[in-house]
C-alpha cells in the first residue's frame, strides 16, 4: 500500500469526524486530465446517463467524478445530473443510472454518513426499474459509503463488507477475472491491468460474475461497531471476496464496484494522482467497457460468462 492510501485507510478508520472531513476535502478532480476515446461507441444513438447527485454523493458529475463524466460524454453518452429522489417517474428519463459514493449525510466524518443513503421506496423503485430493463452502475467504497449503499445493494443480493481493503493491482495472474467488460469490443480494448485504491470488498449472488478478486491472504479493516471513529478497527479476512460484480437482473443489468477512485482522476495531498490519471493502468478503458456492457454492446462469447 502506498503512503497516501495507507494514510487514507488510517484516517477513514480511526480519525475523529473533523479530521476525516478535512482529509476528504483535499481530494479534487485532476484539472489536467483529458479523456481519450479513439473510437466512440455512440455515434448515432446516445444513451441517457442519469448521474445521481441527490444523495450527499461524494462523487458527482460536476465534482470529483467530472473526469469520468467527461470520458463517457466523449464516448457519446448524454449526461443528466439527477437532483431528485428515485421514483418510477424520475427513472424514466434514464437508460443508465450511475450512483457513486452516496451517503446518509453530507458530512463525511459523522455517524449519520453511514446511515442508508436511500429510502426503502427509492431502493424498490431502482430494483423495479432495473428488472424492467434499466442498467445500474452502483459504486461504493470504504466506510462509511458501504453502509450507506448497503440497502440498495441488498436488493440485488450483493453483500457489502462495509470495511476497508488495501490498495491492489489486478492482472490476469492476480485476480482480474474474465467477463465481456474485461475483453472489450476488440483486442485493443482488452483490460490487462487495473488499480484500486483501498475500498471495500463485495460478494456477488449465484449467477453473477465476480472480478477484481482479492488475494486469499488479504484482510480488511472493519470499524468497531460500538465506536467506529475512535477505537482501533478490527481485522477480518477478505478471502473469497472481490471488488467488482456484474449480474443480469430481470431484463436489466447491474455492475457494482467496491472502490470509487478507480474511475476517477483525482489529485490527493501533495498532488499525487490516483485513478484513471495513473500511468500504466487500464482504468480509463474499464470505465468505457462498463458502460458498453450496461448498454448491451458487449455480449458474452460462446461458452463465456455473461
Amino acid at each position: 500500500m502506498t503512503g497516501f492510501r495507507l494514510a487514507s485507510a488510517l484516517l477513514f478508520a480511526i480519525l475523529p469526524a473533523p479530521g476525516l472531513t478535512a482529509f476528504a476535502q483535499q481530494q479534487q478532480a485532476d484539472p489536467d486530465f483529458k479523456p481519450t476515446v479513439t473510437d466512440p461507441a455512440y455515434k448515432i444513438s446516445h444513451p441517457r446517463v442519469l448521474f445521481d447527485e441527490a444523495h450527499h454523493n461524494f462523487h458527482t458529475a460536476g465534482g470529483r467524478y467530472k473526469p469520468f463524466a467527461d470520458l463517457i460524454r466523449a464516448d457519446g453518452c448524454k449526461i443528466i445530473r439527477g437532483k431528485e429522489p428515485f421514483t418510477a417517474e424520475t427513472l424514466k428519463q434514464a437508460d443508465i443510472l450511475i450512483i457513486a459514493n452516496a451517503l446518509g449525510d453530507e458530512r463525511m466524518g459523522t455517524a449519520k454518513a453511514e446511515m442508508p443513503a436511500f429510502t426503502e421506496e427509492e431502493c424498490d423503485a431502482v430494483r423495479d426499474w432495473v428488472k424492467a430493463g434499466g442498467a445500474l452502475l452502483l459504486i461504493t467504497d470504504h466506510y462509511p459509503t458501504g453502509s450507506a449503499a448497503e440497502p440498495l445493494a441488498q436488493r440485488f443480493d450483493v453483500d457489502c463488507s462495509k470495511g476497508m481493503t488495501e490498495e491492489y493491482t489486478f492482472t490476469a495472474d492476480t485476480g482480474l477475472g474474465d467477463h465481456p467488460v474485461l475483453r472489450g469490443r476488440s483486442e485493443s480494448e482488452r483490460i490487462k491491468t487495473i488499480a484500486t485504491f483501498t475500498g471495500q470488498s463485495l460478494k456477488g449472488p449465484p449467477g453473477s460474475t465476480e472480478m477484481l478478486k482479492l488475494p486469499d491472504g488479504s484482510n480488511e479493516k472493519v470499524p468497531d461497531p460500538e465506536n467506529p471513529f475512535k477505537k482501533k478497527p478490527l481485522d477480518r479476512s477478505a478471502k473469497g471476496r472481490c471488488q467488482a460484480v456484474a449480474l443480469k437482473f430481470g431484463k436489466g443489468r447491474v455492475f457494482m464496484l467496491g472502490e470509487a477512485a478507480m474511475l476517477s482522476a483525482q489529485l490527493g495531498p501533495n498532488g499525487r494522482p490516483f485513478g484513471m490519471n495513473v500511468k500504466g493502468i487500464d482504468n480509463q478503458q474499464l470505465a468505457l467497457n462498463i458502460i458498453h456492457w450496461l448498454t448491451g454492446l458487449l455480449e458474452p462469447q460462446k461458452g463465456k460468462s455473461p
